[in-house]
């Protein structure tokens, strides 16, 4: 199996030739990412291999849900604040060289781990899927989704404590 160390973004991270396979993540790796790291709307943590070469990447930034979005049964255990602070997972890709190796659990983990020991508070980890198969690999992993938006899941971060 191939060691990957998982960093953050930074200039000596060649870019360019990453490829994921989906045009949408590979154009925002390449062209948008480093623009949002700057205006503190977003960090990127990516996975290298031994030569610093990129084999994946995600983001994680702050962000709500509203109190609304979520179960009945997890609404009555929360206070009444209109919405619920989350980390949020906006992007997630492993390059085609390095997918069905589990890059992609490993990458998640990662964030996971990092939005729990945090020192900002966040109940849940909020993913967004950009299709169908994301949203199974999510599921995989526990997360639910939410009702009114089918294509971002969820998952508390009190169920992160038993993975950790």
């Amino acid at each position: 199996m191939v060691a990957f160390k998982v960093e953050l973004l930074a200039s000596h991270h060649h870019r360019d030739v990453f490829a994921c396979g989906d045009a949408d993540l590979d154009h925002y790796f390449k062209t948008q990412v480093t623009q949002d790291m700057r205006r503190h709307v977003t960090h990127c943590f990516v996975a290298v291999n031994s030569q610093s070469q990129v084999a994946g990447y995600y983001t994680l930034a702050a962000s709500s849900v509203l109190l609304a979005d979520l179960p009945q049964a997890v609404i009555q255990k929360l206070p009444r604040y209109p919405t619920v602070p989350v980390a949020r997972m906006g992007r997630l890709a492993v390059s085609q060289s390095a997918q069905q190796m589990g890059l992609g659990s490993a990458l998640l983990a990662d964030a996971l781990v990092r939005v729990f020991h945090a020192d900002i508070a966040a109940y849940a980890m909020v993913v967004d899927a950009k299709h169908d198969e994301a949203v199974i690999f999510y599921e995989k992993h526990g997360f639910k989704q939410f009702s009114s938006q089918p294509r971002s899941l969820w998952l508390p971060m009190k169920a992160v404590v038993s993975l950790i």
